[in-house]
């Protein structure tokens, strides 16, 4: 991921909606190095921001509604939510939530692609989103796994403007040229239950260490650490409530 800051059209922040916002917390502070700050305001239901220093990286919430699954969530940033809503919704997606105010901070909605993912518009007012992009510990790659690529192309292209780079086995995403994410098609290996769904990965400085500490931390590692030819060193895991979230270090970091 190129982008070091929130830009319009790409990724701006991510969410984890968990069973247990103190035990995710503990987990991820130890994985991370985050130190977390809760919102004190009844209205706020918990919200919890995770920092690098005095950057603003993540957020940590409780489950908001019966029936939500344990996961991460990824946002883009967007200038108008209403606009990008109705965008959305004419190419032929579907709005969950919203829009609506998040207090002076933003304006949000959750929607749905045509091919099941679920992720976030954000309209910034006081709040642009993570302070920090691809730094160790911080949101560094967003893919979006899918059993209809041709279809993701199609909705993806018209509601955000991305510019697409297909190979033959992956795709990216990118604006003006600096790729920010990608593609995965999800095959057979994939439980028929599991929907598509945008996963978030994190940039750290060693992906197998960091895959053993996730595991002793009660983790569980989805994808053994694995080097991509010309690319990444990357790595799936689980936490302990159950979210998949991916770990990588570029290429090109010595």
């Amino acid at each position: 991921m190129k982008l070091d800051k929130p830009v319009t059209g790409g990724p701006c922040w991510t969410e984890l909606g968990t069973s247990d916002v103190a035990a995710a917390q503990r987990f991820y502070e130890g994985l991370f190095g985050w130190r977390a700050e809760t919102d004190p305001r009844q209205e706020a239901g918990g919200y919890t921001v995770a920092h690098l220093g005095e950057a603003a990286v993540a957020a940590l919430t409780p489950l908001y509604q019966e029936g939500q699954p344990v996961a991460w969530n990824v946002s883009f940033a967007v200038r108008d939510a209403d606009a990008a809503a109705g965008q959305v919704t004419e190419a032929g997606g579907t709005v969950l939530v919203g829009p609506m105010d998040v207090f002076d901070v933003g304006r949000f909605a959750v929607a749905v692609d045509p091919t099941g993912a679920v992720f976030q518009l954000w309209q910034a007012r006081s709040f642009p989103g993570a302070g920090v992009l691809s730094a160790p510990g911080a949101l560094g790659w967003v893919e979006l796994l899918t059993r209809a690529p041709e279809r993701a192309v199609e909705f993806y292209t018209t509601v955000f403007g991305w510019s697409v780079n297909a190979s033959e086995h992956y795709t990216q995403w990118g604006i003006d040229g600096d790729d920010f994410g990608g593609m995965l098609t999800m095959d057979d290996k994939f439980p028929h239950e599991v929907p598509a769904h945008w996963l978030p990965y994190f940039a750290v400085v060693d992906v197998d260490r960091m895959a053993a500490d996730a595991t002793e931390a009660g983790g569980t590692i989805l994808m053994e650490p694995t080097s991509v030819p010309d690319g990444p060193r990357i790595a799936v895991l689980r936490d302990p409530q159950g979210a998949v979230f991916g770990v990588y270090r570029a290429a090109d970091e010595k």
